[in-house]
């Protein structure tokens, strides 16, 4: 029994924590963030292993805005 009930608490959590992100998906669609649901997973893993939010948020921002300078510069080349 007790087997049983180790593997239930876990389905548990996974399924509580599959709905927090989902929540947290929906909240970051209508704030407009661009994180897809994989991406927002990758940076709420982070934060729970101690990454700064805003320094995760700052790296974000820099790899766009690097992203789309690689874009325009390619644009202007073809």
């Amino acid at each position: 029994h007790r087997a049983y009930f180790g593997a239930a608490h876990r389905k548990a959590r996974v399924l509580r924590n599959v709905g927090s992100v989902r929540l947290l998906f929906e909240i970051s669609r209508i704030l407009n963030t661009g994180l897809d649901m994989e991406t927002l997973s990758i940076c709420v893993r982070l934060c729970e292993q101690g990454i700064n939010p805003e320094a995760l948020s700052s790296v974000i921002k820099e790899l766009r805005k690097a992203t789309e300078a690689l874009k325009a510069a390619e644009n202007m080349t073809t």
